[in-house]
């Protein structure tokens, strides 16, 4: 029987590893806020404060430190950088579960964002060492792998906080990291790989000449952006919002859990559909679409009255996500040329960045200052702008 050739080997291990990571990675998004509730005495100005900082922590210095790794990963290879990233994590994350004040939960919060780029760099070996062929086909299976552990992860999370406590969780997040560095370090074998020598990159005003529609381009950039701080000014608040609506009564943290999951799970539905109806209509139209589905949602979320109701709208939201951020990367990739595609997407990368810390922080500071429903309100009203900004940016510029 012939062995498998290595590369088929690594997607089979990777697969696995990102699946796990995925799972760990979004299982101890829905109780982060009420396992800081436990950390002290807070008001509710003061939780949701914390909530916004500890949940950006990451993103902030994720920001500052990818573009450093990137280029040592570049030079060492990208199996010793996924390593780095899960063992690091896996201690970090463990270490979230034995914290006795709130400041020591944003310190370790912060670590984890030096030690990010497990899913990255597990998405770069797998390009790099798979032949020209097959690397469409291996590329899906690996975000695939990736998108189901997302989905999973809070559901799983609301499970075992639920069995166990929020400490008990976060130790078993770490071990499950653990694991997937194992996987890696025993089965990932990057035989193709070759450093990159220090050439000069383009700089950034030649990629910008090599640009048809220079406005475009920034339009659809801070599209990302907007989209991005829009949908992460809710994310720390919906397992308060959660909370509140019911009154302290059932499981709080696995009904988060569940809660937070749905948008995931209809926008990895409908996703590809969507892409395909827009190669067909135009993907302007299909994003247009989905900034008015989604200030529709948004808006009726701020007057739900029950849990049932607050998941429908956030299975709905899903479907909108779906018309926007998948999207947004289809056009940037049908008006950028080929050679500085990479550029261009790592420019959308730190646009999302952005929009990761900008949005928990706006979510805590309207959430502190007003109430729940405010922060969806004001969502509201950012996705409109944003509506107005793509169409002066984006759709003025199209030919």
């Amino acid at each position: 029987m012939k062995e498998k050739p290595i590369w088929k080997k690594n997607l089979f291990v990777l697969s696995i590893a990102v699946f796990i990571a995925g799972i760990a990675f979004s299982e101890i998004m829905p109780f982060l806020s009420l396992y800081i509730n436990t950390l002290g005495n807070f008001s509710h100005q003061q939780l949701n404060f914390w909530s916004g900082i500890v949940y950006s922590g990451t993103f902030i210095v994720s920001a500052v430190v990818s573009p450093w790794w990137g280029k040592l990963a570049d030079k060492k290879g990208r199996k010793p950088m996924i390593l780095r990233a899960g063992i690091g994590m896996s201690v970090v994350i463990g270490c979230m579960g034995l914290v006795q004040n709130v400041w020591q939960l944003l310190l370790l919060r912060m670590l984890q964002g030096v030690f990010a780029g497990f899913i990255s760099n597990s998405n770069a070996l797998v390009a790099t060492e798979t032949p020209k062929t097959n690397s469409g086909q291996a590329l899906g299976t690996i975000a695939s792998a990736t998108t189901a552990g997302t989905l999973l992860g809070p559901l799983v999370g609301g499970a075992l906080t639920s069995i166990f406590s929020y400490r008990i969780t976060f130790m078993i997040t770490g071990g499950l990291l653990l694991l997937c560095s194992i996987l890696v370090l025993f089965f990932v074998h990057e035989d193709d790989f070759k450093p990159v020598t220090a050439k000069k990159l383009d700089k950034a005003s030649g990629v910008i000449k090599s640009l048809r529609s220079p406005h475009l381009i920034f339009g659809l950039l801070l599209t990302t952006l907007i989209i991005q701080a829009a949908n992460n000014s809710i994310n720390p608040i919906v397992s308060l919002y959660v909370r509140q609506l019911l009154n302290g009564h059932d499981n709080v943290v696995f009904i988060s859990g569940v809660i937070a999951a749905l948008p995931g799970i209809a926008t990895f539905l409908v996703a590809s559909r969507f892409g395909a109806l827009g190669d067909k209509i135009g993907t302007h139209k299909i994003i247009v679409a989905g900034f008015i589905a989604a200030s529709i949602f948004f808006f009726l979320t701020a007057f739900v009255q029950n849990t049932v109701e607050l998941g429908i709208l956030r299975f709905l939201v899903g479907f909108s996500d779906a018309c926007l951020f998948p999207q947004v990367q289809t056009m940037l990739t049908k008006n950028s040329p080929v050679a500085v595609t990479g550029r261009i997407f790592s420019w959308n990368q730190s646009a999302m960045y952005i929009g990761n810390i900008v949005g928990p922080l706006l979510g805590s500071f309207v959430s502190g200052m007003f109430n729940y429903s405010m922060v969806f309100i004001v969502t509201t009203v950012i996705v409109l702008i944003n509506l107005l900004l793509f169409r002066i940016n984006v759709i003025r510029n199209l030919q």
